[in-house]
């Protein structure tokens, strides 16, 4: 058990991950509450990185439920193996149709997924359930008897609890909203895009090896993209991957007028490229006049 945010926070930086003290010390109260906690915020601001390196700072078992469109309980949950139930059938010896149904029905032919296993885990684990706002409102209901009280109920087999509580992450990219029931069951952490002061302190995490000259061009630089009406903002591991190619090139400041070419790194659309590369114009010429 972490003793205070800033331990918290500290444990996550030692794992590559840099989190401001509000942040830290809202998962810090998430954690000592035993409640499951529910990071919302853009695509790319670093959430799902947060559960990775909070599992690995507590040491714990990382499994992760990456969520789509039409995702259910058979592939969440559990399944029965359908193809030795019928192997057991064509086995029987007997003709009692009771004893045979209750062989079917037992754990021997359970196939168990991401949530049962967190949940019958005899070692600490996290469970990360990504992208939550991927699926539909009725797997979000499913969740709700496990987010509060950390049990499923499987009707062959009744209800199951947990061994050792996990530490749960639930993440949304926010494509739409939840339920109040959801809501209530988890304490919330929004994240942003990081600020100017943050950022830098990522990429010295993450590049060491830049110069402060070009670190300190690069944030300023995505910053300011961050604020173009783009199709794609670019995440923190693009700002990540841009620095990279900085480096790879051997630079060591960063001009405007020697960007193109380097711009698919940072952005991912077309139009988006080509809506910077003509800003690139402006800013080169606006930087030549001062």
């Amino acid at each position: 058990m972490r003793t205070s945010p800033s331990d918290l926070a500290q444990a996550l930086k030692d794992n590559s991950y840099i989190l401001d003290e509000d942040a830290a010390t809202t998962l810090f109260l998430a954690m000592a509450l035993q409640k499951p906690c529910f990071i919302e915020g853009p695509a790319g601001v670093g959430k799902t990185q947060l559960a990775l390196a909070l599992a690995r700072a507590e040491k714990r078992v990382l499994i992760r439920l990456q969520c789509y469109e039409g995702l259910d309980i058979n592939k969440a949950l559990y399944d029965w193996n359908y193809a030795k139930q019928l192997l057991r059938l064509q086995l029987a010896k007997t003709e009692d149709w009771n004893e045979i149904k209750v062989d079917l029905f037992s754990e021997e032919f359970l196939l168990i997924r991401p949530l049962l296993q967190s949940i019958l885990s005899p070692e600490p684990v996290l469970l990360l359930i990504d992208e939550l706002d991927k699926s539909d409102e009725e797997f979000e209901s499913f969740l709700l008897e496990l987010l509060a009280e950390f049990q499923v109920t499987i009707p062959e087999l009744g209800t199951i609890s947990c061994k050792e509580k996990p530490i749960v992450i639930l993440t949304s990219n926010n494509t739409r909203d939840f339920s109040d029931a959801l809501r209530r069951r988890c304490i919330h952490l929004a994240l942003t895009y990081p600020t100017l002061e943050r950022e830098v302190a990522i990429l010295k995490t993450h590049a060491p090896e830049l110069s402060d000259r070009l670190l300190m061009d690069v944030c300023k630089f995505v910053a300011r993209v961050r604020k173009l009406p783009l199709q794609k903002i670019p995440s923190i591991s693009e700002t990540i991957d841009f620095a990279r190619a900085m480096i790879t090139l051997r630079k060591d400041e960063l001009k405007y007028g020697e960007l193109l070419g380097t711009l698919n790194v940072l952005l991912k659309y077309p139009k988006d490229i080509a809506k910077l590369e003509e800003r690139l114009k402006q800013w080169e010429s606006e930087a030549a006049r001062h």
